[in-house]
């Protein structure tokens, strides 16, 4: 029998510390309340059981602990053919379909098509992970918070930690709105910790993803239903110039300084009065600072506070008159 990750997880989470606990107490009486039927460590117990790490002694009716070194190799050694079977297996089938892209390459319909993939709904998230898995040198990735839930960061969590992991470098671009969401701050602490750098900005910016500098992958609509994945060199250096320029101004996730985040505060602010005096609707406007658009309302109502006024079109024309454009410079306080 093998064993995964939800057995290991309750080894880790309760069955180690109950064994810790039969080891100092030379044993644990089989009549202990905790182990029975419905107890609240029975789980962990009958994992003990099962991996031959406790074994009841019938004459003093005590669960006695084994030597756990005689039980690892049982543990361990079936994992450890399995993964080598996985290696082998992916191995034979990256062989078989680097022969079908070789025939892909040599067909006229590969040249019809151009260096333009059209991918559309269910296709999109297995074609990036595949260029991920063969990425090389280096990932770069805007991603507007909008969309990004907890089921598709853990993804991309797992994606991305696996390609840092055997040396890939990667930078993203979030909005500063990012920074408020506790399942991206998850997602950038897995990533930084591997070497990953992240930044986040003020201005809204599309999605995109570059792979190696060779292809990249943007929306080719709204809905995000679908994507092009673009290998034209032109473009794609076009992009990756866009993206460098947008890093430059980026802010590092991971400072949390006073006066860092005083800046940010600031910026959103600046985004706000732009928005407002461009004359753009809320839903619109939310989009562009990454915020709900009922976010984005209370922002607007702090500014009718800051300038004493109840209407859009009086608080428009109180920052006309105050020379408010949304564009000046944020002060140095040093």
């Amino acid at each position: 029998m093998t064993y995964g990750p939800d057995e290991r997880a309750l080894f880790t989470d309760g069955a180690a510390a109950l064994y810790d606990e039969i080891v100092m107490k030379e044993g644990l009486s089989a009549a202990d309340p905790r182990i029975a039927d419905g107890g609240p460590d029975r789980a962990a117990f009958d994992l003990l059981v099962d991996l031959g790490l406790v074994q009841l002694h019938k004459d003093t009716e005590r669960w006695l602990p084994e030597d756990p070194n005689t039980v690892q190799s049982r543990v361990v050694s079936p994992l450890s053919q399995q993964a080598a079977q996985l290696l082998e297996e992916s191995s034979q089938w990256a062989r078989a379909f680097g022969a079908l892209s070789q025939s892909w390459r040599r067909s006229p319909l590969s040249q019809a098509r151009g260096p333009f993939t059209y991918l559309h709904d269910e296709a999109i998230s297995p074609f990036i992970a595949g260029l991920v898995a063969e990425a090389e040198e280096e990932m770069l990735t805007a991603q507007p918070q909008t969309g990004r839930d907890a089921a598709s960061l853990a993804a991309a969590a797992l994606r991305d930690t696996a390609a840092l992991e055997r040396g890939m470098k990667m930078r993203t671009l979030y909005q500063h709105s990012a920074r408020r969401s506790a399942f991206t701050a998850t997602y950038v602490a897995a990533v930084t910790e591997r070497g990953a750098e992240v930044r986040t900005l003020d201005e809204f910016f599309n999605r995109m993803i570059v792979i190696d500098r060779r292809v990249a992958i943007i929306p080719a609509g709204d809905d995000l239903s679908t994507a092009v994945a673009v290998r034209e060199p032109s473009v794609v250096a076009y992009l990756v110039d866009v993206f460098e320029r947008a890093w430059e101004r980026g802010r590092p996730f991971t400072n949390r300084e006073s006066a860092t985040l005083k800046d940010i505060a600031v910026e959103q602010r600046a985004m706000t009065i732009r928005m407002l005096i461009e004359g753009h609707s809320d839903p619109v406007s939310a989009k562009r600072l990454g915020v709900s658009p009922r976010t984005y309302a209370g922002y607007i109502a702090d500014l009718k506070a800051e300038y004493e006024q109840e209407t859009r079109f009086q608080l428009g024309y109180a920052m006309g008159r105050a020379g408010v454009s949304g564009r000046e410079p944020v002060a140095d306080d040093a």
